[in-house]
């Protein structure tokens, strides 16, 4: 037995056509959306319910009743504290100072006269009040003016038709005077080019002369070809495989 291992008849060649390793391609980065699961799944498939399991709840430890350490107090009873007479031994009191109220001897009920007794009317005669200004401010009678009933302008009312009389017009009578009415060389002429086709329009210039050596032309410093260069841009390559083989129509021969 020699020392080459036998490796079979194949040996690497040329494809006789084109293969899928040779196109190129996005690659797999484009893929099918699964069919399984909820985020991501196929629009175009049915899907059925998802449900989840949820996470358990942590465990309270601390609660809202009263624990062991609450004492009821004994004078507590379900209708509220119990209500028998309770002694303590306590200091005596200061004394406080004298009472500073009035007494009965401080009222004078014969001195109330019309404000708890009834008596007659009585009236007094006194000064004018000063009070009141001598110059009133408030608006009379002959402040207020009241529409006219006479007119066609009347508020509130139907007024009959009215009628005015005015002079004579001068305007087309014996007395109008013609030599102020505007004569023919009062109104202008009016260009054709206004109410019909215009005709081309000429001017004659004078002829431009020819750039000299002294005539400022823009150097290589003025263009700025950095602001008119194309975006970069991004593609997915050439449209056709190198490795596509052109097609070759046949001849056929009578």
């Amino acid at each position: 037995m020699g020392s080459e291992v036998w490796v079979g008849t194949w040996r690497p060649h040329r494809p006789r056509g084109p293969i899928a390793a040779l196109h190129r391609g996005p690659g797999p980065k484009y893929k099918l959306p699964p069919n399984t699961g909820y985020i991501l799944h196929d629009p175009s498939r049915p899907c059925a319910p998802a449900f989840t399991f949820g996470s358990r709840l942590p465990s309270q430890h601390t609660t809202c009743g009263p624990g062991p350490s609450h004492l009821v107090p004994a004078r507590m009873t379900v209708r509220g504290i119990d209500g028998t007479p309770a002694f303590s031994i306590y200091g005596r009191l200061r004394h406080t100072a004298p009472v500073l109220t009035p007494g009965p001897g401080r009222y004078f009920p014969e001195r109330a006269g019309n404000a708890t007794y009834p008596s007659a009317p009585r009236h007094t005669m006194a000064s004018r009040n000063w009070g009141i200004l001598s110059k009133q401010q408030t608006p009379g009678p002959a402040s207020y003016t009241v529409p006219s009933l006479l007119g066609p302008r009347v508020i509130g009312k139907v007024s009959a038709p009215t009628y005015s009389i005015y002079g004579r017009s001068a305007v087309g009578s014996c007395f109008e005077d013609l030599s102020k009415t505007p004569g023919p060389c009062a109104y202008h002429v009016v260009n054709p080019g206004v109410y019909k086709t215009r005709a081309p329009q000429f001017t004659m210039l004078a002829r431009t002369s020819p750039p000299q050596e002294s005539t400022p032309t823009p150097g290589p410093a003025t263009y700025s070809v950095e602001e008119h260069r194309k975006p970069r841009g991004w593609s997915f390559g050439i449209k056709h495989s190198d490795y596509l083989a052109p097609m070759i129509p046949s001849h056929v021969e009578d």
